[in-house]
């Protein structure tokens, strides 16, 4: 009996130090990876959320911004189809070179 309990206790002491080694080990090997992702990110020129977002923003004022100069040019574009085109390319004409109309 006394044979058994050494054995179990040597078992036990054994185990003990296979699972406090496994635990480093892991440590160890995610502060490696770890590292080295952050070394691979860094390689990689990547803008942090703040930048995108700001530039996401701007993008979207702009493509408002376009859409509303769109829909003036159609309104002008109809304005002046609806005055005649002899008269719009007259005007137009005059516009370019700098002239008043009459």
């Amino acid at each position: 009996m006394q044979i058994d309990n050494r054995l179990l206790d040597d078992f036990a002491r054994v185990t003990s130090g296979a699972l406090g080694m496994m635990a480093r080990l892991k440590d160890e090997v995610a502060v490696l990876v770890r590292q080295q992702m952050d070394n691979i990110l860094g390689r990689m020129e990547l803008v942090s959320r703040e930048e995108f977002e700001a530039v996401k923003e701007m993008a979207a004022k702009a493509r408002a911004e376009q859409e509303k100069l769109t829909e003036r040019l159609a309104q002008l574009e109809s304005r002046l189809g609806a005055t005649g085109k002899e008269g719009g390319k007259e005007h137009a004409k005059r516009s370019h070179r700098g002239e008043s109309a009459p």
